[in-house]
């Protein structure tokens, strides 16, 4: 149980900007895939422990609970004994009522241990969940981003520099998402402006030789022979 938790604990404390950064760095999703099958496996076996110790809860809480009832009883019934007179029936239920309330509280303490023991599984079991969902939404968005650089050339050391990110934890793979979009944005402004002033200077240049052949059959029109 305790390696299980303790697996747990560190996929839920794993820095997913550095698992991004891995990704990012072999231009593919696969160090994101490993994280999410082991996120899955032992989301699938904390989730069997929880049942089980859950189970474990309820059958202490119960036990408590008849134990309490018993001495209850049984405490009524030793006053009833004594203000009959029946003295050694009262000392013998007084002998069961101490070994009950010792077993009672034996229960008690035993059921709130494994209370909070349960309780804890469920949180890690609410934040490990949470994490995969994180993570299978920013491998789709780092997939697409991925092959769109790829797409356009883009080599993946201009999307691999993350050393300015100060931060760590889940805000930061979407911030690198828009650092990553940012960057294709830009390139394609740069793109669209080069061809631009491409396509301008290729107009300019076509035009001018227009111009000049316009005036050359004109000057040949006017002038006849007696140009030199």
């Amino acid at each position: 149980m305790a390696s299980l938790l303790e697996k747990v604990q560190t996929l839920i404390s794993a820095n997913l900007h550095g698992i991004v950064d891995r990704a990012l760095e072999a231009n593919s999703v696969k160090v994101m895939d490993e994280y999410i099958r082991q996120v899955e496996r032992n989301l699938e076996a904390l989730e069997d422990s929880a049942a089980t110790v859950g189970g474990t809860v309820r059958t202490l809480k119960r036990k408590y609970e008849e134990f309490a009832a018993a001495t209850e009883k049984l405490d009524r019934d030793i006053d009833t004994l004594i203000i009959k007179g029946k003295n050694d029936l009262a000392a013998a239920a007084q002998a069961e009522l101490n070994t009950k309330q010792e077993l009672a509280q034996e229960y008690y303490e035993q059921w709130q241990v494994q209370e909070k023991q349960y309780q804890a599984m469920l949180d890690m079991r609410m934040k490990l969940e949470t994490r995969l969902t994180t993570i299978k939404q920013e491998r789709e968005r780092l997939r697409a981003l991925i092959e769109l650089a790829e797409a356009k050339k883009i080599t993946v050391k201009t999307i691999k520099s993350l050393d300015g990110l100060a931060n760590t934890g889940d805000a930061e793979i979407d911030s690198l998402s828009q650092q990553i979009r940012a960057r294709l944005d830009r390139e394609d402004a740069r793109l669209e402006l080069a061809t631009r002033k491409i396509a301008d200077e290729i107009a300019d240049a076509v035009g001018s030789s227009e111009i000049d052949m316009q005036l050359e059959e004109r000057r040949r029109r006017l002038l006849g022979g007696k140009q030199e």
